[in-house]
């Protein structure tokens, strides 16, 4: 099987490292030409241009929220059996695999972790399935992570909380936060700092396009403005709201 991946990101490289093996050539094509030949070299691959006219078992698109449909109907063709997505959203790459690769297997997966963190849970919209993506799921599975099935749908839902709610809630404290000296800290402020550092010391672009992309943000800061309104008396109710959650 040879693969090709499309974006020399974080995750088109952990994508990369996760499914090469003996019988797996893995290529990059990227914008940055230095890109995909580092992350090539890293896996023992090779860098193709963005217009290569090779084809390839299967194509994986790993490129920017904002562009991942343009990415697929580019590099569609180039799949003989395969096209996957791993971009971060699902319905409009389904969408979108659906109508450039109609006859192919397809497969939406988010890892749900940085790549560092890996294993963890790798949501998995196999949309058509077969023997390549079948490989495919195997392989991340052996290396120790949970690939569980869900719809393009209900993945996208999950990602306005999970995603677009949790980072914005993190970012507001982070702007709402005084500097506090470490005494003073509590074991749930100590929680939040460590969260917003963990925020913050990523890619402002990544976070702005899930902010794009999901819905969430404004249910933040309503409720955020519903908690500063109410009274002493209304408050154990929004508390106890919030509670239902856990």
């Amino acid at each position: 099987m040879n693969v090709l991946v499309v974006g020399a990101g974080a995750m088109g490289r952990w994508f990369a490292d996760a499914v090469r093996a003996d019988d797996v050539g893995i290529a990059f094509a990227d914008p940055d030409d230095a890109a995909a030949s580092a992350a090539a070299d890293a896996v023992d691959g090779r860098a193709v241009p963005l217009d290569t006219d090779e084809s390839f078992t299967a194509v994986c698109i790993a490129v920017p929220i904002p562009v991942a449909v343009e990415a697929i109907a580019t590099h569609a063709d180039r799949a003989e059996r395969a096209l996957i997505d791993v971009t971060g959203v699902a319905a409009e790459p389904v969408a979108a695999m659906r109508e450039h690769a109609p006859d192919r297997e397809r497969l939406s997966l988010h890892p749900l972790f940085a790549p560092e963190n890996e294993p963890g849970n790798v949501a998995a919209v196999v949309d058509a399935a077969g023997s390549t993506t079948d490989a495919v799921r195997d392989a991340l599975t052996a290396r120790g992570n949970d690939v569980f099935e869900t719809t393009a749908d209900e993945h996208d839902r999950a990602m306005e909380t999970v995603q677009a709610k949790t980072h914005a809630a993190v970012l507001a404290f982070g702007l709402a936060a005084d500097p506090v000296p470490e005494e003073f800290q509590t074991p749930i402020s100590t929680v939040l700092f460590d969260l917003l550092e963990q925020v913050t010391g990523g890619d402002a672009r990544v976070y702005a396009d899930i902010q794009d992309a999901f819905d969430g943000a404004e249910d933040v800061a309503a409720a955020a403005e519903e908690l500063a309104a109410t009274d002493a008396d209304a408050f154990g109710a929004l508390y106890d709201r919030a509670g239902d959650h856990r």
